[in-house]
């Protein structure tokens, strides 16, 4: 259909322009008005601040100017990039205090610590004491009531550079030189500049929730936690967790893997297959030891051990070479899998309703798990159930009676659990606790969170083994985290040991396999989430899974494990071949 000329006529600019938002408000907006000011008016509750929004698709800075009709979805501090913003924009409000207030010192932001915060060293000087703590966060607590802005530049790599050097920051110059770029955005605050991967709340306003403490030899800085995002949550202790920190830095200053420019040497020179091999060897050491500590256990009577953790942490691949090492201490490991204990998936929708929880306690047969603990454990014949994940039903498994001599290895994330066996008689068990707990970091100030490696990790395995595009995992990844932070996280102390399953060079063998997953994600609030983590990416070298060894816990993820079929086989069963349909059926019905 022709239309008359008079539909289509020349007009002027509009001096104002609409935000659009997801509840189905609209507001008239003076074209460049930064989004801060949009959510002033649209979201004043302080209770859970907006921090940055979606407009168009993409993820913006409330400093964003507002220049065409567009729909915005407010980012609150209680989302997981809210969280990150926040967390972030703190960390350069300390720096820029810290060098204020202490020339000499630098700060290093080591890793994160349970229940909101991140451990800080002290570079330059000894550690701050309490009172040094409070002059600093005194000063911070000023510049955020002065509203100071925290702005956003763009700079040559030149100018980056002559900044980063004559702070002595070498560590960020060597980051930028290790780059093919010809600029850098950074942030500037209260005179301070400095580089942070990732955006920031536009001012000092919005940071008005955090607490420095002293710890060991460093400091905490303390944050809110999403689930009430303006109040800290009371100090926990980590020591077990601790110790594994401290230890990995050991092995990282073993590697001489200080940061992600000692990867990207150690791969140009050619030394990354000595730093592959040690890194491998360092993870067997510790997994030997572990299984000596439960063999020096099983002569007091310990017959069960459990293993958990979060998603991606490598629980699989940890268990097989704990149970070749248990092996070869003269222990017969039994795996006892607690998927096989979920309730049918009627009475999950009886208990649940239309939202199951398979990540609760509550969805497994804790009383038929610990019944046919105790009775394994008393040498009774025992038929276990096997769970159909297809027909979400549970039937009949293998029929096992265990001997005197073998331990029961039990893998699940409800391992550290009290619950699991507190109604049983069985008290007497060793717990084993594994993540992926950290990673070499960008630079003294630029984290690589445990989270985004874990992450990658299940983007690339779902791929290779599963099927699952990135986008599926990407989809579920918010629910995965919930449950573990509700199921597996406060527990972790409850653990006698606990495993780091990072591997220094992770990454570069990742990224190859994961980048192309993610170039793929389309739907746009996934999209926003592919495109930060392909941005970590685009900052490591890539490496060839080639070298990596067969039985590396990363080869759970990339694929060519040879420990994927692996199920022990206790002694003086050798020649079975099949522990299931051999070993571990009664005596006479073999």
């Amino acid at each position: 259909m022709t239309r008359s000329k008079e539909a289509v006529r020349e007009a002027e600019l509009r001096p104002t322009v609409q935000a659009r938002l997801p509840d189905g408000r609209v507001y008239d907006v003076e074209r460049d008005t930064p989004l801060a000011e949009v959510f002033r008016v649209a979201h004043p509750d302080e209770d859970d601040p907006v921090v940055a929004a979606v407009a168009g698709d993409r993820l913006r800075e409330l400093a964003w100017p507002v220049d065409r009709d567009v729909d915005v979805t407010p980012i609150f501090l209680s989302d997981s990039d809210g969280m990150q913003i926040y967390s972030r924009s703190l960390s350069f409000l300390l720096v820029v205090v810290v060098s204020q207030l202490f020339p000499d010192a630098q700060v290093r932001i080591d890793y994160s610590v349970p229940h909101g915060g991140y451990f800080c060293r002290v570079e330059g000087r000894k550690p701050f004491t309490a009172r040094e703590l409070a002059r600093i966060k005194g000063r911070m607590d000023g510049l955020v009531a002065e509203d100071r802005p925290i702005r956003r530049f763009r700079c040559s790599l030149e100018e980056a550079r002559e900044i980063f050097t004559s702070r002595g920051e070498l560590e960020k110059v060597r980051l930028l030189e290790a780059r093919d770029v010809d600029h850098l955005h950074m942030y500037a605050l209260n005179g301070t500049s400095d580089y942070f991967f990732g955006y920031m709340v536009p001012s000092t306003r919005f940071l008005r929730v955090f607490g420095l403490e002293v710890f060991a030899d460093g400091f905490i800085l303390r944050l809110p936690r999403r689930e009430e995002p303006t109040k800290l949550p009371p100090p926990q202790k980590f020591k077990a967790l601790r110790d594994v920190f401290d230890e990995y830095g050991e092995w990282l200053g073993l590697l001489g893997m200080r940061d992600v420019v000692s990867l990207h040497e150690a791969i140009r020179s050619g030394r990354i297959e000595q730093v592959v091999l040690v890194a491998e060897a360092l993870h067997e050491k510790r997994i030997a030891a572990i299984a000596a500590q439960i063999t020096e256990r099983r002569s007091k009577g310990v017959r069960l051990v459990f293993i958990a953790g979060p998603s991606a942490s490598g629980k699989t691949t940890f268990s097989k070479r704990l149970a070749i090492q248990l092996l070869a201490d003269g222990l017969s490991p039994y795996p006892l899998a607690m998927d096989n204990y979920f309730h049918p998936r009627d009475v999950l929708a009886e208990r649940f309703g239309d939202e199951i929880d398979v990540d609760s306690l509550d969805a497994v047969d804790v009383a038929q798990f610990q019944e046919d603990l105790r009775r394994l454990v008393d040498g009774e014949e025992v038929t276990l159930p096997r769970f159909d994940f297809h027909t979400g039903t549970r039937e009949e498994g293998p029929t096992v009676r265990l001997t005197e001599d073998q331990i029961i290895l039990v893998e699940g994330i409800h391992g550290l659990n009290p619950r699991l066996i507190a109604d049983s008689p069985l008290k007497s068990c060793f717990r084993i606790f594994i993540s992926a707990l950290t990673q070499i970091n960008l630079d003294m100030h630029n984290r690589v969170s445990t989270t985004d490696t874990r992450l990658i990790r299940r983007i690339v395995r779902d791929a290779h083994h599963r099927g699952y595009s990135a986008a599926e995992t990407l989809d579920v990844w918010e629910n995965v985290r919930r449950g573990e932070k509700r199921n597996i996280y406060p527990y972790q102390e409850e653990a006698d040991v606990m495993f780091n399953s990072a591997l220094s060079y992770e990454l570069a063998v990742l990224k190859p396999l994961a980048e192309p997953l993610l170039l793929q994600v389309q739907e746009p609030r996934l999209r926003i989430e592919a495109e930060r983590l392909l941005a970590l990416l685009w900052w490591f070298d890539p490496y060839s899974t080639e070298n990596i060894p067969d039985n590396s816990i990363l080869r759970e993820f990339t694929g060519g494990s040879n420990l994927r079929d692996f199920t022990p086989v206790p002694h003086g069963l050798w020649g079975a071949s099949s522990y299931e349909d051999r070993a571990s059926v009664p005596e006479g019905e073999s």
